[in-house]
């Protein structure tokens, strides 16, 4: 082993420190008090959100702690789960539901929508309640950093459901990186499919009469009045620059996961814009090319980090990467039995197999071309252009190139496979010796966090800046240009209209602050 991964590590610090005491912080008074519990004891989890990926990481805490209290603003796509969990008090209010159920309350699951992220999880923070925000955390950069300090202040146990953060592959990519298996990468590439919400759109959706079963008002929460329309519930929101994050918060916060942790990605320094192609005021563009700029860390160089919006083979702004024109780009999920590496019997999240729409599931291989995955489940309006077949040395699809002095590495899903480029050189590698621990499923490893464990591997002190600098490339939608930006102050230097997008505006009465 080289001296690279001294010098190349930087956060993670906790996965390796071994610190926790052989029963849990929960079994030390003073902590205990902090609202940690022992490992023996079962939290007590609140679910906020209980359909769709809501409802799937519900039950994937329900495997093994108590579910005492469900909350949902839309009972019909919360029904499985309200009938499922019948016994447990039911609210669509999710301040009312702590107001009455806050001492029998020690953790929240939340999965709604982005726009909402930082409201609900503030509120739950504030209170003494450890939280699970479903990715990619927050819809501005202010947001992000304000959930950071309220983890710290607030004392509790936090986790991002980006779960390929807990992958095998996502880990081996790292340590191949950190080993020095491709030099210094000064280039990334990341892509993410077409989604399947509204795009490019040039008006707003016509009104239609609420549902009996949907608090709209609740729904819309901090956002501005507006009408409603089944073109924004229960799924559709997410294409919405108000409400969503398209295809960044749907599949790029997944994708851009290895290259948060393999090149240890603090804050970028400027976004923009390179291509769009459908423009609109309303929602997310067709497809488009964002670039990042990172500055030099530690002994890693500066980096260009290039996200590719729904791309597609067709289109001219695909990526070639140079010199693989024959190659598979993307390797396929769960890869590295060939290697000796075990992927387990469980999918990144932990828990059990995938419901329709998450994804592949353990020993899934690539997943079929033209194929879209993350429609919101039965009876949800599809949008957008369906993915193209994948083609030989095209960058399309779910995952992330990384561009080495000494070779490439190509990263797919949510870092749930990796390869060296090209296939010779992979059949040849040898895996670097393990650095970072394994994680027990990513559902798992945030219990174990709130009952006085280490800290997880997506505690918000990793993951707020990761959302901090991918919600800058949702404000380069809006804004044409380079974006110089300072992330100390959490300001562009050089846009004044750029600053209006830092931080949301909200309703009189949901206003945040620590």
């Amino acid at each position: 082993m080289n001296g690279n991964f001294s010098r190349r590590y930087f956060f993670f610090g906790s996965l390796l420190a071994g610190a926790a005491p052989a029963a849990g912080y929960g079994s030390v008074p003073s902590l205990r008090a902090l609202g940690y519990k022992p490992f023996y004891d079962k939290l007590n989890v609140a679910a906020i959100g209980c359909g769709g990926q809501g409802g799937a990481i519900l039950n994937d805490a329900a495997r093994t702690e108590n579910i005492v209290a469900l909350c949902d603003v839309d009972e019909n796509r919360a029904a499985s789960n309200f009938k499922k969990f019948a016994s447990q008090p039911k609210y669509k209010d999710f301040r009312e539901m702590l107001d009455k159920e806050g001492k029998n309350i020690d953790a929240c699951t939340i999965g709604i929508p982005d726009f909402m992220h930082a409201t609900v999880g503030l509120a739950c923070m504030q209170r003494g309640k450890h939280v699970y925000i479903e990715k990619p955390l927050t819809r501005t950069p202010w947001e992000a950093r304000l959930l950071q300090e309220a983890a710290v202040k607030y004392k509790v146990a936090t986790q991002m459901g980006n779960q390929g953060f807990s992958h095998e592959c996502n880990r081996v990519a790292a340590e191949m990186v950190w080993s020095g298996a491709i030099g210094d990468v000064t280039e990334v590439h990341i892509s993410a499919t077409p989604g399947t919400h509204p795009t490019a759109l040039q008006e707003l959706p016509r009104e239609e009469s609420v549902p009996a079963t949907v608090s709209w008002d609740l729904w819309l929460g901090g956002a501005s009045m507006r009408p409603f329309s089944s073109d924004y519930v229960p799924y559709n929101w997410r294409g919405f620059l108000d409400f969503g994050t398209g295809q960044i918060g749907n599949w790029a916060t997944h994708t851009a996961g290895p290259v948060h942790t393999a090149l240890q990605l603090g804050a970028a320094t400027s976004v923009e814009m390179i291509t769009q192609v459908g423009k609109s005021a309303y929602t997310y563009p067709e497809r488009a090319v964002i670039r990042l700029e990172f500055p030099a860390r530690g002994g890693m160089p500066a980096v260009k980090v290039f996200y590719h919006d729904s791309c597609r083979t067709e289109d001219a702004e695909a990526y070639h990467v140079p010199g693989m024109e024959n190659e598979t780009i993307l390797p396929p999920v769960n890869n590295l039995s060939d290697k000796g590496r075990p992927m387990g019997g469980r999918p990144a999240g932990g828990g059990p197999p995938r419901p329709a729409g998450f994804g592949p599931g353990p020993g899934a291989g690539p997943r079929p071309a033209g194929v879209r995955m993350g429609a919101g489940g039965p009876g949800v309006k599809v949008f957008g252009n369906p993915a193209s077949p994948a083609r030989p040395g095209i960058l399309t699809g779910n995952g992330a190139v990384f561009i080495g002095t000494k070779g490439i590495m190509a990263t797919s899903s949510r870092g749930e496979g990796v390869h060296l480029l090209p296939a010779s050189r992979w059949a040849e590698y040898t895996l670097p010796p393990q650095l970072l621990t394994r994680s027990p499923g990513h559902m798992q490893d945030w219990i174990r966090a709130c009952k006085g464990g280490d800290p997880s591997c997506s505690d918000f002190s990793i993951t707020a800046p990761y959302a901090e600098w991918l919600s800058l490339a949702v404000i380069a939608y809006r804004v044409s240009g380079k974006l110089e930006w300072d992330s100390k102050n959490l300001r562009f230097t050089n846009s004044p209209e750029a600053n209006k997008y830092v931080k949301p505006t909200m309703r009189k009465g949901w206003e945040l602050k620590l």
